[in-house]
């Protein structure tokens, strides 16, 4: 599933085409995907211009003038395609541009989903509502990490992902950045000294833009806007590689929590 970089390297695709455009084609082509395209969609969109584009947690978001803000969810297969030649079969929402420019919104398995709603309600959307702050924003510190982790008992792997802490993290950038940081991803989070803690922070937001500089992490389905694959799979230093060797001597080994495989090296990665 897409995660973080790659919503974020998605969002930065589409913004030289978007940003500034006026909207003269909005087409759904489908009355679903994994939930109902609002209805609306097409009126509210056409003939709006776009005046920003970003991101929450793993949420793209394109606002316009006219106070709505467009959020895409690209599921586990989805992906923008930029002035494609022609339409495919999966391709289920169709844009065109002023200037000609043109995307489309692929997603063969229809696990992503699209949503407008008022710009300014988007804190209020359902399910920003109760997440925790952005990785790669100021607030996210060892000295929040602290804080929020304070006796708690569940591993650090967990809570890590639980969107409530922090916005946006996924398996594979959390089983690197607890690599990074030598923590084991089952150390009770509320177990953690503060040095380590700021350690982990660093080592988050450190995955995090390489991962993003390298253009994401294309293990199946993913591909940028531009069609290019995202390279940062070829710089995993445990996520897929059981049986590896570490960069430390020891092996990476590979652990199955909560239906989801962890990678880890449980020699440099000690409680």
């Amino acid at each position: 599933m897409p995660e973080l970089p790659e919503v974020e390297t998605t969002v930065r695709g589409l913004t030289p085409v978007l940003a500034g455009q006026r909207l003269t084609l909005v087409e759904p082509r489908r009355a679903d995907l994994r939930k109902a395209i609002p209805p609306d969609l097409r009126q509210r969109l056409t003939g709006a211009t776009v005046t920003a584009l970003g991101r929450r947690a793993k949420y793209g978001l394109i606002d316009t003038d006219r106070g709505d803000t467009l959020i895409f969810h690209l599921g586990m297969s989805g992906r923008w395609r930029v002035d494609p030649a022609e339409p495919l079969a999966h391709d289920h929402l169709l844009i065109e541009t002023a200037d000609g420019r043109s995307l489309a919104l692929n997603d063969p398995r229809r696990f992503g989903f699209l949503d407008l709603v008022e710009t300014s309600a988007l804190a209020f959307y359902p399910p920003f509502l109760a997440m925790g702050p952005e990785p790669l924003g100021e607030d996210f510190t060892g000295a929040y990490l602290d804080a929020a982790l304070a006796g708690r008992a569940a591993p650090i792997k967990a809570m890590l992902l639980d969107q409530r802490i922090v916005a946006g993290l996924g398996n594979i950038y959390v089983c690197e950045a607890l690599h990074v940081a030598r923590i084991a991803p089952t150390r009770a989070a509320g177990q953690i000294t503060r040095p380590r803690l700021d350690r982990l922070a660093v080592a988050v937001r450190d995955v995090l833009l390489a991962a993003i500089e390298a253009g994401g992490s294309t293990l199946r389905d993913y591909a940028r806007p531009d069609g290019e694959l995202g390279y940062f799979s070829k710089q995993f230093l445990v996520y897929g590689r059981e049986g590896e060797p570490c960069h430390c001597g020891g092996t990476v080994r590979r652990r199955v929590d909560s239906g989801r495989s962890t990678f880890y090296c449980p020699k440099c990665q000690r409680n």
